[in-house]
């Protein structure tokens, strides 16, 4: 356990393209850049704004918001629908420049990454970090467009890193080292540390811990023992001090698709046409990363008149198979025996597979040749739609979903 501040020198940049989706939408069309924009996945009043400009940020426009509700705040305000083709390709770009700085990049997300800087070529070592910093900024703008704006983060670890991305948006560039963290800390609040909102706030107060520096200050048995009552609590006593504690990598635990219905009382045979197309995708997915699935998850979320409006519960099934499956076909077999229980009427549906691994060749002779069979039949779909386009080959069945677009696709970026 290490008490002291880490004093090593700062090998960490965290980079965050400025509300990212909005920015690259005001790239592409010049004549927004400027004015107000916002984000949604659905062009209707009721839909929720998934990120927003800056312009319309300072007219008070927030995350998830409908945008009925934000044109009464911002009456200019520029609603589009989401387009993760440009969002992908501008997630691309940023990769390989940021690749050319060092072997040792993780994106955490479609507009935010990580470089380790700790082993990388010579004459990336002996530069200033903030200096570089300046310079991906610079080829942002060159090479993907004058719109493009990134905050910068550098320190000795991902967690501060991310903090000093945070300090002066939008487009700022700060470092935090062990001898400015306690004048950078002072001027934060807890909820500014990511990972402390809501639950862990109130845990820290009830001990008395009121803000980032009196967070710093706590003792580790306190931290372990009676804020976060594990390891937990260890590890943000190494964070906070600038000890590396975050990187690690997790192995895929899920893969699903959601979609909003497009009507409340929707026929059940279209609803199962629709669930049919999200295990279409789901399939594709658990199949990109080289796994089997041994089990199927599906929800909805149902809509009832209670009289004085329209009312939801929440429903979902699950089911575990007894042997490994990846095919499309497999995984809505599934899905619409367990749909089966479902709520008549439903608003929203979802399917996921889980218990995810890699496959085991000596099962494809435990079960004969119909799993061989079966393989081989995928990879041949999966293979024609990577060389031609998605969907290319699907099922009759989803003919005519073409409506259930891609959306923004936020966290994970396993499947870009």
């Amino acid at each position: 356990m290490k008490n002291e501040l880490n004093p090593a020198t700062p090998t960490v940049m965290h980079i965050d393209l400025n509300s990212c989706f909005a920015t690259v939408e005001q790239q592409a069309r010049p004549m927004l850049r400027g004015r107000p924009v916002a984000i949604v996945n659905r062009r209707t009043e009721h839909t929720m704004i998934v990120t927003c400009s800056y312009e319309a940020k300072a007219m008070g426009v927030k995350l998830g918001m409908s945008l009925k509700d934000a044109k009464k705040l911002c009456p200019d305000l520029v609603g589009l629908e989401s387009d993760p083709a440009k969002y992908k390709f501008v997630y691309h770009r940023l990769m390989a420049i940021m690749q050319d700085y060092s072997a040792h990049v993780r994106m955490k997300s479609i507009d935010e990454g990580v470089i380790d800087f700790s082993d990388t070529t010579a004459a990336i070592a002996g530069r200033d970090l903030a200096d570089v910093g300046y310079e991906i900024k610079q080829r942002l703008w060159s090479e993907i467009g004058c719109a493009m704006n990134c905050n910068v983060g550098i320190a000795t670890n991902r967690f501060l890193a991310k903090t000093a991305a945070s300090l002066h948006k939008p487009n700022g560039l700060d470092v935090i080292n062990h001898e400015n963290l306690r004048e950078i800390f002072a001027g934060l609040e807890l909820t500014d540390l990511t990972g402390i909102a809501g639950r862990f706030e109130k845990r820290l107060n009830a001990v008395g811990i009121f803000t980032p520096l009196q967070f710093l200050d706590a003792d580790p048995v306190t931290l372990k023992k009676m804020v976060f009552k594990s390891v937990v609590g260890l590890e943000w006593h190494q964070r906070l001090r600038g000890w590396e504690v975050d990187k690690r990598d997790f192995p895929i635990r899920t893969a699903g698709r959601q979609y909003v219905l497009d009507g409340y009382k929707m026929p059940r045979a279209q609803v199962l046409q629709r669930l049919h197309h999200l295990c279409e995708e789901t399939g594709t997915k658990v199949r990109s990363q080289g796994l089997v699935a041994r089990g199927v998850s599906v929800h909805a979320r149902s809509y009832t008149d209670t009289g004085r409006g329209w009312g939801g519960t929440f429903w979902h099934a699950r089911a575990m198979a007894a042997t490994p499956f990846f095919s499309n076909q497999a995984i809505y077999e599934q899905a619409r025996k367990l749909f089966e229980s479902a709520p008549v009427f439903v608003k929203e549906i979802g399917v996921s597979c889980y218990e995810l691994s890699e496959p085991d060749d000596s099962q494809l002779h435990l079960f004969g040749d119909e799993l061989a069979k079966d393989r081989a039949i995928t990879s041949a779909l999966d293979e024609i739609n990577a060389r031609y386009g998605k969907r290319v080959l699907h099922s009759a069945d989803t003919l005519v979903t073409h409506m259930m677009k891609e959306k923004i696709p936020f966290g994970s970026t396993r499947y870009m």
